[in-house]
């Protein structure tokens, strides 16, 4: 009996083809579906009591794609990219053979379908999905460094248009099933409980058995002919915006160009081989391979809280306490509230404490207005936002969150107003980014149910959550907390306890490094276009605008009288404080390494040149990207050294995710094993006898370099 697929022929002889892997929450291509399913699909054309066939899935979904932890090992163990290109030219016959069978075959569209899945749906002949508001169809292949392998770049832009097709395919772009139906993806919509009908009738109705390319004279909706002005115009712009929104460091969408514009030259059997030839070109190109492992294998792991303590109870947060109605506490409440958790949050005054609510209130007002959510869901989701001033609203709480101001008193101060009140079971975390949850958890009475929880700004956008283990943090604590973090949707990392931690540790360096280059000479505008070329969201001297030279300035004297003598800041700290002494704080107060008019787009503050004044020899680009990449690497091996992290995978996307590393390297352990460990430490040991011992490389990191010891296999 097979794990993944059930078919079922009717009295009208149409076979119902209902995907249902086992074991899984999502169906996904694995061996054995394509084995079942070319079963199926042989089954429906060699009988001849089947008149058609129906695909559907037995589960919430259609389909989520390919199962690229099981198949993608499979195919790379070949060895030879000739012959992995062949086994994908071979995969492609199971949907030809559905389309030239003469028999008609349906998608019958009950979710979302995505990657493979859509790619099976477009093999069909015809496509009916359920007018479903939380589904979406894609091909979003190009996050995770691949292109469509499935036959997606020649069916997508032959169905629906070139234009249209590689703007859903270059980035990756999910619909909603009425867009796709507006753009050609999908024949139909229907209800739910009107799908298999209305795909049978289809059938009975004499729906035709071949695909609008396999017709003779065929024509690409919208034309396509290489050799005219419009076709030329169109893929240069397209070029333009590919390079614009990669910067070259992801081949993935200039693949997904090239396999379009070269297939949809040729019959469809020609361009599914050439759209073979670049999918294994990607598959060997270590960018995919980095992409692959971090964003989506080892993202999914962490989701699934692979570092939760084990014999633990599964804990669910029904009341959550919020200390600080701030930028942070207000996001943390928003995305709480989201999952429908009740919400304490409090703050110094009723005004403060309502402002924080009002966040929530603006936030999902532009949801509505967007149609995305109703004023009834908007309005349940704020009733579970309580504002308050007063600690003993807390006493019910599962869990507390403490998110006020920077400074060691007055978490004290909270910590310990709110264990007076608060069941003795109940785990406190601190939302610091910087201090010590050891030192913080002095001021607790159950240390063992303290714990850091270090969300990202802002919020509702970014989707890590930096889990700190002070010294007396409880596997209980960490356990509850994760549970937490899953609730709210968010990817959590586990780290231990340490000045700074792992993420704002190592972020602050390349900060700290450019503010060097500024002390050079190099000039800022080549500074933060080298950042932004390399991949990083925005330059090193917007983020510390956004950031704020404020929080600097007061992180940098909170560790002085944390650590007095022993406390060595970093070696351009005398940027920053400049910065503070001439009143340009950052963003928020409308000035700092950018002056920002009103109205206007920010522009690089030009007094920057009076203080440190650029040089007639500017440094090469690419060395402006090595100092930046290198120097947040070296130290987080460094923390991987001391044992702040755990494994290479949790720094990897930490850094991806917490503060924008170039997803294309897949993180800062990826991107030493793409250089190579040996060249690695000859560009640190280079650097540090150019620009200062920051470069200097740990001894247990040369003894990798001369063992060429890679982080993964």
């Amino acid at each position: 009996m097979s794990k993944t697929v059930k078919m079922n022929v009717d009295q009208d002889g149409i076979a119902v083809i209902e995907i249902d892997v086992v074991d899984r929450p999502m169906n996904v291509i694995t061996t054995d579906f394509a084995n079942d399913f070319s079963n199926c699909v042989s089954e429906v054309i060699k009988d001849e009591k089947i008149i058609g066939a129906v695909v559907t899935s037995a589960k919430n979904d259609f389909m989520a794609g390919a199962d690229l932890k099981s198949m993608l090992p499979e195919l790379i163990g070949l060895g030879d990219a000739s012959a992995m290109a062949e086994r994908v030219i071979q995969s492609h016959q199971l949907n030809r053979t559905m389309e030239t069978s003469g028999k008609p075959f349906v998608a019958a569209i009950n979710g979302t379908a995505l990657g493979g899945g859509l790619e099976i749906t477009l093999s069909c002949h015809y496509r009916i999905a359920v007018d479903r508001n939380d589904a979406v169809l894609g091909l979003p292949e190009v996050q995770v460094g691949l292109l469509p392998g499935g036959g997606g770049t020649q069916r997508l832009p032959r169905l629906i248009g070139i234009q249209s097709a590689l703007e859903l395919m270059t980035q990756g772009k999910h619909v909603k099933p009425k867009i796709a139906l507006a753009l050609g993806i999908v024949n139909e919509l229907c209800a739910a409980d009107e799908l298999i009908d209305k795909a049978k009738k289809w059938i009975l109705d004499g729906g035709k058995a071949v695909q609008p390319w396999d017709k003779k004279g065929f024509k690409i909706p919208g034309g396509f002919d290489p050799n005219t002005t419009s076709t030329i115009q169109m893929f240069s712009v397209i070029n333009a915006m590919v390079a614009k929104n990669t910067k070259h460091n992801f081949p993935s969408p200039i693949s997904i160009v090239s396999s379009v514009y070269e297939g949809c030259q040729v019959p469809i059997d020609t361009g599914l081989r050439i759209e073979a030839k670049y999918f294994v070109g990607l598959l060997v190109d270590p960018v995919a391979g980095n992409m692959i492992r971090s964003l989506f294998i080892n993202k999914q792991s962490a989701d699934k809280l692979r570092a939760r303590p084990e014999g633990v109870e599964k804990h669910t947060v029904k009341t959550l306490g919020m200390l600080g109605a701030g930028m942070m506490g207000a996001g943390i409440t928003l995305v709480s509230a989201q999952a429908g958790i009740k919400i304490y949050l409090l703050d110094s005054t009723e005004e403060k404490a309502a402002k924080g609510k009002a966040y929530s209130e603006k936030y999902f007002q532009k949801s509505v207005a967007l149609k995305k959510m109703t004023e009834e869901k908007k309005a349940a989701i704020l009733d579970n936002i309580i504002p308050t001033t007063d600690f003993n609203d807390l006493k019910d709480c599962d869990l507390i969150i403490e998110a006020v101001f920077e400074n060691r008193e007055i978490k004290a101060d909270v910590t310990q107003k709110t264990e007076a009140v608060i069941g003795d079971d109940i785990v406190f975390a601190s939302n610091t980014s910087t201090l010590p949850i050891s030192g913080l958890a002095e001021a607790s009475v159950r240390p063992h149910n303290f714990i850091g929880m270090h969300f990202f700004s802002p919020v509702e956008k970014m989707p890590l959550v930096e889990m700190i283990m002070g010294e007396q943090s409880s596997d209980e604590a960490l356990a509850k907390s994760l549970d937490y973090i899953q609730q709210i949707r968010k990817t959590p990392i586990v780290i231990n306890d340490s000045r700074g931690f792992f993420t704002s540790r190592v972020f602050s360096t390349s900060c700290n490094e450019a503010n060097e280059m500024l002390r050079e000479g190099t000039s800022p505008s080549l500074i933060e276009n080298a950042a932004r070329h390399a991949g990083y969201p925005v330059g090193p001297f917007a983020v510390q605008d956004e950031t704020t030279i404020d929080l600097s300035h007061k992180i940098h004297l909170q560790t002085q009288e944390d650590m007095g003598d022993d406390y060595k800041p970093m070696s351009s700290v005398a940027v920053s404080e400049k910065m503070y002494e001439l009143g340009r704080l950052g963003k928020r107060f409308g000035k700092g390494f950018y002056d920002y008019p009103e109205g206007a787009k920010k522009t690089l503050w030009k007094g920057l040149a009076d203080i440190y004044p650029v040089s007639d020899k500017q440094p090469d680009i690419q060395e402006v990207k090595d100092r930046l990449m290198t120097i947040q690497s070296l130290d987080a091996y460094r923390c991987l050294e001391e044992n702040v992290l755990t494994s290479p995978d949790d720094g990897d996307i930490g850094s991806i995710f917490g503060w924008g590393f170039p997803p294309w390297s897949g993180g800062v352990f990826s991107y030493i094993d793409m250089i190579g460990t040996e060249k690695f430490v000859e560009r640190c040991d280079d650097f540090c006898e150019r620009f200062g011992e920051r470069f200097r490389v740990p001894d247990s990191l040369r003894e990798r370099a001369i063992k060429k010891q890679k982080f993964y296999s």
